[in-house]
C-alpha cells in the first residue's frame, strides 16, 4: 500500500496496543513500526532500475525479516522507554505485529510481495486492493487525527482506533466480495475459458475497487478488458495485445529481459514506443484502457535505453486523468 496507509494503519495498531501505557507515543512509534517494511526504497540509490523491482517488496517484506528485526527492535525500545511500563514481551508483540500486517496488506496489491525471500521468490498477491485505495485509507486517516487530538485516557479512543480499523477491514473484505464475484463473472467468458490454464486474473483499477482490469493469456497474446461491478451486460468487452515476443532478438537485452519476465510473472509484451524497442509488463494496467485500449500500457521499460527508467512504474499510472477523462472513469465504475 502506499506510504500514509501505513503510517495511519500503524497509528491506529500502535494505540490498540499500547496506547494505555505509551498515550500519543503509540501513534508516532506505530507509524514509524508499520512503515519499516518500506525501508528498502534505499536500494535503488545503487541498484539498476531492473534489480531494484525485484529488491522492492523482497527481504524486508519477508517473515525472516520480520522474525529477525522485531525481537532486535523490541529490546531498543525496552530500553529507550524504560519508564513506560512495557514488558520485552509486548515490544515483541508490538513489532511483530506491526511489520506482518504491513506484509499481508502488501499481499493484496499487484505488485507482489516476497513473504518467502530469502529462501524463495515467490510472489504473493491478491489482487484485491489498488496500491492507494482512498476507501481503504480515509477511516484511518479520520481514526488516526481524532486519536491525536482526544485526550489520554478518554473512552473515545478506543472509539476511534475501533472505527478506523474496524471499517477499513470491513472494506477489506468487501473488496475480497466483489473479486470474486468478477471472477465468477468473466470465467463464462470464452477468452477466459479459452486461456492457458491458469493464466489469468482481475485486478482492480486506480482507487477504487469496483471497476476491474482482466487480463487473459492465448498463445499469441493477451486479450485484456474491463468490468465493473455494476456492469448489467453479461458480457465483456476484450481487446487483443499481441506478444511480440520475436522482437527481442539481441542478446544485449537479454539480462533485463530475463529479470522483467520473472517481474511480470510472464504477462508482458514487448512493442516499439516512439521508436525505442520496450518490455511492457501488464499487471499494473493501461493508461485510461476503459476509454482507450490504444494508449499503451502504465509499466514500460525501456530496454535501449536503460538509464532513462527512473519512477518507472509511476510515470503512467495518471497520464492523461483530466477532468473529462475522470468523468469517464466515473461513469464506467458505474457500469454498463
Amino acid at each position: 500500500m502506499d506510504t500514509l496507509t501505513h503510517i495511519v494503519l500503524g497509528a491506529c495498531i500502535g494505540e490498540a496496543i499500547a496506547g494505555k501505557e505509551l498515550g500519543r507515543k503509540a501513534l508516532v512509534v506505530g507509524a514509524i513500526a508499520n512503515s519499516l517494511p518500506d525501508i528498502d526504497f534505499v536500494a535503488s540509490f545503487w541498484l539498476p532500475v531492473s534489480r531494484d523491482l525485484l529488491a522492492h517488496r523482497g527481504f524486508t517484506h519477508s517473515f525472516a525479516f520480520m522474525l529477525l528485526v522485531s525481537p532486535l527492535i523490541a529490546m531498543l525500545c525496552s530500553r529507550l522507554f524504560k519508564n513506560e511500563n512495557v514488558s520485552f514481551a509486548r515490544w515483541y508483540f508490538f513489532w511483530g505485529l506491526q511489520i506482518s500486517v504491513h506484509l499481508f496488506i502488501d499481499c493484496f496489491n499487484a505488485y507482489g510481495t516476497g513473504l518467502f525471500e530469502p529462501f524463495s521468490h515467490y510472489r504473493v498477491s491478491f489482487n484485491t486492493l489498488y496500491v492507494a485505495d482512498p476507501l481503504y485509507t480515509i477511516w484511518l486517516c479520520i481514526a488516526a487525527v481524532a486519536l491525536l487530538i482526544t485526550g489520554s485516557g478518554k473512552r473515545t479512543r478506543k472509539f476511534w482506533t475501533m472505527f478506523g480499523l474496524g471499517i477499513s477491514t470491513l472494506y477489506v473484505l468487501i473488496s475480497v466480495f466483489f473479486k470474486l464475484y468478477i471472477d465468477q463473472a468473466i470465467q463464462k467468458e470464452e477468452v477466459v475459458q479459452h486461456a492457458r490454464p491458469g493464466r489469468y486474473f482481475s485486478t482492480p483499477t486506480p482507487l477504487n475497487s469496483m471497476l476491474w482490469y482482466i487480463v487473459a493469456e492465448s498463445d499469441s497474446g493477451f486479450n485484456i478488458g474491463y468490468r465493473s461491478v455494476f456492469d448489467k451486460t453479461e458480457h465483456t468487452t476484450f481487446h487483443y495485445a499481441p506478444k511480440n515476443r520475436s522482437l527481442l532478438t539481441s542478446d544485449v537485452y537479454k539480462s533485463d529481459a530475463a529479470i522483467l519476465t520473472q517481474f511480470s510473472d510472464g504477462f508482458y509484451t514487448i512493442s516499439n514506443r516512439h521508436d525505442t524497442l520496450v518490455f511492457n509488463v501488464l499487471r499494473f494496467g493501461e493508461i485510461l484502457g476503459w476509454a482507450n485500449p490504444n494508449n499503451g500500457f502504465v509499466f514500460y521499460y525501456n530496454l535501449q535505453y536503460p538509464d532513462a527508467n527512473e519512477l518507472i512504474v509511476q510515470r503512467g499510472r495518471f497520464a492523461g486523468w483530466n477532468k473529462e477523462n475522470i468523468d469517464l472513469f466515473l461513469k464506467r465504475i458505474k457500469g454498463i
